[in-house]
């Protein structure tokens, strides 16, 4: 077990990863809000990009997970805002686009983790632990 993954397992022993979810598809909370582990809590859920910013920045999760098409501000663009504010979230990308072109731009934007909604959902775990431990973590197909 590396240290990064060492550290992760003793953060959640002490204290759940607090997770942010951003997207406005209605059934996207229902997705993932029961995650296959017990180390994630939920603190907040927001419809568009600039309610992810704000409550990325009042509620300072470890994680957002973050669809990239959203009303207001894009999710590309809710990143790049907060890594300016100095943010220490890491942004994990679940979105419909497959296209490397998407990806490109999410890793600029400073994302840490990109998964495929279509892809079986135990990817969205390992994408969020990767991210934790400062790694970064791509899944298209």
């Amino acid at each position: 077990m590396t240290s990064a993954y060492l550290a992760l397992y003793w953060r959640c022993e002490l204290n759940k990863v607090k997770v942010l979810l951003a997207d406005n598809h209605p059934g996207f909370p229902q997705l993932v809000e029961h995650f296959p582990t017990p180390e994630f809590e939920i603190v907040g859920k927001v419809a568009n990009g600039r309610s992810l910013v704000e409550e990325t920045l009042k509620l300072t999760p470890d994680v957002v997970i973050a669809d990239i098409c959203m009303p207001l501000m894009s999710g590309v663009e809710a990143p790049r805002q907060l890594t300016a504010s100095g943010c220490k979230a890491r942004i994990v990308f679940l979105t419909v686009h497959s296209d490397f072109g998407f990806v490109r731009r999410c890793l600029a934007a400073g994302a840490s983790g990109y998964v495929v909604k279509s892809q079986d959902a135990d990817e969205l775990v390992p994408a969020i632990r990767e991210a934790l431990a400062g790694h970064v973590f791509v899944c298209t197909n």
